[in-house]
């Protein structure tokens, strides 16, 4: 894949691509990422990108020209062209996943006061990361990017991505690690009864409790199985002990201790 980035703030990005998964990603040529100064494709003599509003108002708005030569030069025809706007549709993991089937997208970061208008005619959607406001689409062009490369094949281990937050409208269940006791917090002995089933239907019931707590918009879209129907009732009742986690303890009292 390729992920093209359009930005008047280049440098924001060198951080972004010489780390971790995604510096590791573009080693292994699972993904290329070109970043694209929209500078270098003014016709303004004086260098300009942006001037004030027509019309009157605050701030500067990015002109048509630069960002229009831009795009034209680096997308393909079947470039993926998003534009980050606040005004676009929220993105989510799903947008995410469609996105990694592209084999370019090309990300437009805005700036400043916003952008022409006419530019949205040039792009195939606008997406927004959310109801808040930023100085730019920079930091929106990372996340975007971020999710999309550590889908594809050779980002990651396909084991990491079995079991994520979103991929089933339910949040992660909570995920622990040695030691066993930290500063009198400890794991929960079903996580060391080796029992795998109750393992299993122990972090469902926690990322039902966990989504249904913190995010009512995404558990409501959730399509309940008869376990979770179960689990929930549990919840419910206040059932942190059922027996079918009992009966997993007991059985698993050597592995406890």
């Amino acid at each position: 894949m390729r992920i093209t980035i359009l930005t008047l703030f280049p440098e924001i990005f060198d951080g972004f691509l010489t780390n971790s998964i995604i510096k590791r990603a573009i080693a292994k040529k699972v993904v290329e990422v070109k970043i694209v100064n929209i500078r270098d494709y003014t016709l303004d003599k004086y260098g300009r990108v942006d001037t004030p509003p027509i019309g009157g108002g605050a701030g500067l708005i990015m002109k048509c020209q630069p960002i229009v030569d831009a795009l034209k030069n680096n997308a393909k025809p079947k470039s993926f062209k998003i534009l980050l706007s606040p005004k676009g549709k929220q993105y989510s993991q799903q947008n995410a996943i469609k996105l990694s089937k592209f084999d370019e997208i090309v990300l437009l970061c805005g700036h400043y006061e916003g952008i022409d208008e006419r530019v949205n005619d040039y792009v195939d959607e606008l997406v927004s990361i959310g109801d808040y406001v930023l100085t730019g689409g920079e930091l929106g062009a990372m996340v975007i990017a971020d999710s999309v490369i550590r889908l594809l094949d050779g980002a990651i281990t396909d084991a990491s991505l079995d079991e994520e937050s979103f991929s089933d409208d339910l949040l992660e269940y909570p995920q622990y690690t040695e030691p066993k006791d930290f500063e009198g917090k400890k794991v929960p002995d079903i996580l060391y009864t080796g029992n795998h089933e109750a393992i299993n239907k122990y972090r469902r019931k926690e990322s039902l409790k966990i989504t249904k707590e913190n995010r009512p918009d995404i558990f409501i879209k959730h399509k309940q199985t008869k376990l979770d129907q179960k689990l929930l009732k549990e919840i419910e009742l206040g059932e942190d002990e059922p027996k079918w986690y009992k009966d997993a303890l007991e059985k698993g009292k050597k592995f406890t201790k």
